[in-house]
């Protein structure tokens, strides 16, 4: 079948976050020679890093984009076949959902249901690492009625999704002897302490997205059992449900209580409410983030894939054959809805 063909050959070129240009060439020749006009766009001027955005003929406006992204997690691993079971990075975060959105358009075109100006292909580097490619789109002039994002959502058309709030915990003491640790103030100690408030703490919930969820990420501190550490840090991150500047609050507050800690926060964006008036479809909000928010405009918002996110990122990432084909099906659905035809 198409699509598994093509996700094999996805599948077969690393792209994690940072290293997306072998993937950005291929798909630059496969979209060419099916006939695209294939457009490489770099996300800074400096950047070797590109964006893909591809379309039929000369007018570069279309009315709807498929969207998905280039980059997976770390560490590539190799695909394989086991009866009909793909497994391997990518499988479905996010190359079956592109491999099913590249098939779905030839499809829509061999049908003679879109013609030039209809459909775009928008595929985005760093979705997995703060989003700098579709970040980039947004000034990249690049404009549409409706876009249909792809991700693992199990075949189900997204109600929302969470937003994200990411922020380190910074601890500063005074380094000494560790068999004289009165003499210093213990970094880790007062780490440890902030971050365990930190996770007693009760964060917004929505009816729609559930609770607001905290994780502890990354822990670093400390040179060796006999000192006493000077510094150590923690990366955290809020699953945000709802009300963004309450839990920020809420963190701020937490951490100003202990002395010798601070907080920095990184980066976030809000919850998301998704359109999903598209008859035929099983309907679910779900807990990650993704690309939509970062891509501003006024276009209908979309979120569907094959594939599920909880073997996502995993050693054992997969995605069953009949989801990809179903998943071309649903996508061929939406871009007709959106295209009213």
């Amino acid at each position: 079948m198409d699509v598994v063909s093509l996700l094999n050959s996805l599948m077969d070129v690393p792209s994690t976050s940072d290293h997306e240009e072998d993937m950005a060439r291929f798909l630059d020749d496969h979209l060419t020679g099916l006939g695209y006009t294939v457009e490489r766009l770099p996300i800074a001027d400096d950047s070797t890093r590109e964006n893909v955005y591809a379309y039929l003929g000369t007018q570069r406006r279309t009315r709807v984009c498929l969207s998905s992204h280039m980059d997976t997690v770390p560490p590539h691993i190799p695909r394989r076949i086991e009866g009909s079971t793909i497994y391997g990075r990518g499988a479905c975060d996010d190359k079956g959902p592109m491999a099913a959105q590249i098939c779905a358009v030839e499809e829509l075109r061999k049908e003679g249901l879109v013609k030039e100006g209809d459909v775009g292909l928008l595929f985005v580097v760093g979705e997995e690492k703060g989003g700098p490619g579709m970040i980039a789109a947004n000034s990249q002039d690049l404009s549409f009625e409706g876009v249909v994002f792809g991700e693992p959502t199990e075949g189900k058309l997204v109600t929302g999704h969470k937003g994200h709030c990411v922020f380190e915990v910074i601890a500063e003491g005074k380094a000494c002897h560790s068999g004289y640790p009165q003499h210093g103030v213990n970094a880790n100690v007062a780490l440890i302490g902030a971050l365990g408030d930190l996770v007693k703490q009760e964060f917004p919930e929505s009816s729609l997205l559930g609770p607001s969820t905290i994780n502890v990420g990354k822990i670093e501190g400390g040179v060796s059992y006999n000192i006493v550490p000077e510094t150590s840090k923690a990366l955290c991150a809020v699953r945000v449900a709802t009300d963004m500047s309450g839990i920020k609050r809420i963190v701020s507050e937490t951490i100003d209580k202990h002395a010798n800690v601070r907080v920095e926060f990184k980066f976030e964006y809000p919850e998301t409410l998704l359109d999903h008036d598209v008859e035929g479809f099983e309907t679910a909000p779900v807990s990650y983030g993704t690309d939509v928010p970062r891509f501003k405009g006024e276009h209908k918002k979309y979120l569907y894939g094959p594939g599920s996110i909880l073997v996502a990122h995993g050693e054992k990432e997969q995605i069953e054959i009949s989801e990809l084909v179903e998943g071309v099906q649903a996508y061929k659905k939406l871009t007709k809805h959106l295209l009213k035809v």
